[in-house]
């Protein structure tokens, strides 16, 4: 038996290949929009405090250098509306797609445990608790679909109940008084809550807030962690630099066993993000561009017959036109632009595309002008 097939589903994106060929062979070249990868240069400043760091021959420590945390704490106050964050309250993490996958085991969940995350969500929730043989299940935030909401859930053995806000895919923000009720929930239950928040600088028609603001949390961190990234915000993707804020708590023996698995920030990248978090110009600057593309990208796909729901935030535009999503894929791959299909996320997005907004301006264009 594969220990691999026994434990995960089948990787999703393989299933795109033979798409993604036919939308390469278009004579004007393929228009990927697939991934939500950033196309956008490094920032100089950030690029600069790598190379400074670059002679760094000695290991990292996994909890970071003083200086990070002080940027953490820093911008957690600053962008958040956070209070009296220490760092105590912060952990730095390679990536926060390891973190999705090893939370759970990393937590010490097995057989019997419970996770829960939304109906339509990243793929990794589910993979967590695969590899961690605990149990798993989906909820929803939108009202009307066939399964419960996060405080509609059976609390028996729930011990991680992950949100997503903004979503990934389908770019929805949860309100203040949503979280709020959540948190009450889930605390009331004594459930763990983690907040995926890596889109929240990317709002558009919704400002999304934190699970540490304190109109949610009541000035209290217990029993709550907030899960960012620089991958978008500053186009780190291939720094892996993020880091969680929240219940000490929960933070510490999570340091304790991360000392124990080598799971440190290369040392480089922590002089990165230093100085990535301590500037806001580059932030303000990233954004522009990629609201530019979502203005074009939305009015073509309406202008092409596509219906957009939520997108209220985040990188993607969430796009049907009521049809399969894989026939939706064959029609765009015709066209020479590669969009993820919906099912990758869930059963619930079987009519819908995921349609990234991390391409360059140029092949934006194209798109726009194939559309």
């Amino acid at each position: 038996m594969s220990v691999v097939s026994d434990r995960l589903p089948t990787f999703p994106w393989d299933r795109l290949a033979p798409y993604k060929k036919t939308a390469a062979a278009h004579p004007d070249g393929i228009v990927d929009l697939s991934v939500g990868t950033p196309v956008d240069p490094v920032p100089e400043l950030i690029q600069k405090a790598l190379v400074a760091a670059a002679d760094s021959p000695g290991y990292p420590t996994v909890w970071g250098t003083p200086e990070l945390r002080d940027a953490i704490t820093g911008w957690v106050e600053r962008r958040l509306d956070a209070r009296e964050v220490t760092h105590r309250h912060v952990l730095p993490i390679v990536g926060s797609k390891e973190l999705v996958a090893w939370l759970p085991t990393q937590l010490g969940l097995g057989p019997g445990d419970r996770v829960a995350y939304p109906r339509l969500a990243y793929p990794t929730y589910e993979v967590g608790a695969r590899l961690a043989r605990a149990d798993y299940e989906v909820y929803t935030t939108t009202s009307g679909a066939d399964a419960p909401g996060p405080t509609d859930l059976d609390p028996s053995n729930l011990k991680l109940l992950w949100l997503n806000s903004p979503s990934n895919p389908t770019g929805q923000v949860l309100s203040k008084a949503e979280l709020t009720r959540i948190v009450a929930w889930a605390r009331e239950h004594g459930v763990l809550l983690f907040s995926d928040e890596c889109y929240l600088e990317l709002g558009w028609e919704a400002d999304p807030v934190s699970v540490l603001h304190p109109d949610v949390n009541g000035g209290s961190y217990d029993g709550i962690v907030a899960v960012h990234s620089l991958s978008k915000r500053s186009n780190l993707a291939g720094y892996r630099a993020a880091f969680l804020a929240g219940d000490p708590a929960v933070l510490a023996p999570l340091l304790e066993i991360r000392k124990h698995g080598g799971m440190m920030t290369p040392a480089p990248t922590q002089a990165a993000v230093v100085a990535a978090l301590g500037d806001d110009t580059h932030v303000r600057e990233q954004r522009e561009r990629y609201a530019a593309r979502r203005t074009a990208l939305r009015a073509a796909l309406l202008s092409h017959g596509f219906r957009i729901e939520h997108s209220e935030a985040s990188l993607y535009l969430w796009a049907t036109r009521d049809e399969s999503c894989w026939a939706t894929v064959a029609h765009l791959a015709d066209l020479g632009i590669l969009v993820a299909p919906g099912d990758f996320y869930g059963e619930a997005g079987e009519k819908f595309v995921r349609v990234a907004l991390t391409a360059t301006d140029e092949r934006v264009r194209a798109a726009v002008e194939r559309l």
